[in-house]
């Protein structure tokens, strides 16, 4: 999965074995909603940056391999879902745009026959500004894609450069505008918390990212992740309370500009939330396709219920030797009882507003009162707060997240 976070988050624990009867387990009441995530795992370059599976283009892009790949992934997977409709697609990478538009008109095309799509299912491409043209734009609207997710970063031309990125500021301002042109959904992503910025520079970034009127905004912090170049020679970055106050301006200006700050590092003009990510964030159900993609899947077996997660082989070759074997999967487990909670409130609790308490027993089908312990530390500690039926977490829970999390893995 390719969301963006403004601060680092634990990562999921696998559970060790299939889940057990848990005392108190309920029936999932409703079916779970169910997404399509689709990796793309190549770039032009690596960001320096960057921690996700992407890996720099070397040997050129073996498209047609790659998407025959995927719609054979696909097909392995239809057994688990026979019946169940999917509410949004999204392409993500590495740069997905590097996909011609007949390619990734196959793969849609393969998806819809193979797949029943609810009306007006969002489907979502990431794009970066160096690699697309006016025409491919076009052309991708006209396979289907109607959201796209373009990954700016900034628009000054240092820090551009500072980030390692392979286009320039004068791109990013003519790859926004394309984006306007051709979707009237979209999003830019953005950073702060660069080398040497200052509050007023990633003020100005905002404010250039509003002039193109999109519809959402990825706001987050740049974090220094093992394994990136950067980890290796870490680049001079302000302060956290100079980044605090960044975080803070820029809420407030996107605030007085009408968006919604509905995730920890997003912000969306009304009724524009990304669909996708919502469903990850309320713990809904997905398939992940391609190299080193995640799923989670909801499945019974006639006895129970089971939470189910897997993971596709990580390396572009490894993954297409194992799909051309019959085995795209590196990895799957279960996720017994005692896990979900956490797994449910890791993503539930990104959300601003939180969610509503009975989400958590038709998500887990466990009873509320299973975490009433935990939720009275968390509002003894002023990290959670209970209202009208929502459990949500206060400002102080929203900037020590990870504290909050780590209470329901006790």
């Amino acid at each position: 999965m390719t969301q963006r976070k403004a601060a680092r988050i634990i990562p999921i624990r696998p559970a060790a074995a299939a889940p057990s009867a848990h005392p108190g387990a309920l029936e999932f009441r409703t079916p779970l909603p169910l997404s399509l995530y689709v990796h793309i795992p190549w770039c032009v370059q690596k960001c320096p940056y960057c921690d996700f599976n992407s890996h720099a283009l070397r040997d050129g892009l073996p498209e047609a391999e790659y998407v025959a790949a995927l719609i054979a992934d696909l097909e392995s997977a239809l057994p688990l879902v026979w019946g169940r409709r999917i509410v949004s697609v999204f392409l993500g990478g590495g740069t997905p745009s590097l996909l011609s538009a007949e390619a990734l008109d196959t793969l849609l095309t393969a998806v819809r026959t193979r797949l029943q799509l609810v009306h007006g299912a969002e489907i979502t491409l990431e794009a970066n500004p160096g690699t697309v043209e006016a025409d491919k734009f076009a052309a991708f609207r006209a396979a289907g894609v109607n959201r796209l997710s373009l990954g700016i970063q900034s628009f000054d031309p240092a820090q551009l450069k500072a980030l390692g990125r392979i286009h320039d500021a004068a791109q990013a301002r003519r790859a926004a505008a394309l984006a306007a042109h051709h979707f009237d959904n979209f999003n830019l992503d953005l950073m702060y918390g660069l080398p040497g910025q200052t509050v007023e520079q990633a003020l100005a970034d905002v404010e250039q990212a509003l002039a193109f009127a999109p519809t959402h905004l990825s706001c987050y912090q740049l974090t220094v992740e093992p394994n990136t170049a950067f980890a290796v020679s870490p680049p001079a970055l302000p302060d956290p309370d100079r980044c605090a106050d960044m975080q803070d301006a820029i809420e407030a200006r996107l605030a007085e500009a009408g968006f919604v700050h509905y995730e920890t590092s997003a912000f969306a003009r009304p009724e524009r939330q990304c669909r996708h990510n919502l469903n990850y964030w309320t713990f809904g159900d997905y398939i992940g396709i391609g190299a080193g993609a995640h799923g989670k899947l909801t499945l019974h077996d006639g006895k129970a219920w089971e939470v189910r997660r897997q993971m596709r082989w990580k390396q572009p070759k490894q993954y297409l030797s194992g799909v051309a074997a019959g085995q795209p999967l590196q990895d799957e487990f279960s996720v017994g009882a005692a896990d979900q909670p956490f797994e449910f409130m890791m993503n539930a609790l990104r959300l601003n507003e939180g969610f509503d308490a009975a989400l958590f027993e038709a998500r887990t089908a466990q009873p509320l009162i299973a975490v009433e312990t935990i939720l009275r530390r968390a509002e003894d500690e002023g990290l959670l707060v209970r209202e009208a039926g929502r459990i949500a977490p206060t400002p102080r829970g929203r900037r020590f997240l990870n504290r909050l999390l780590e209470m329901f893995l006790d």
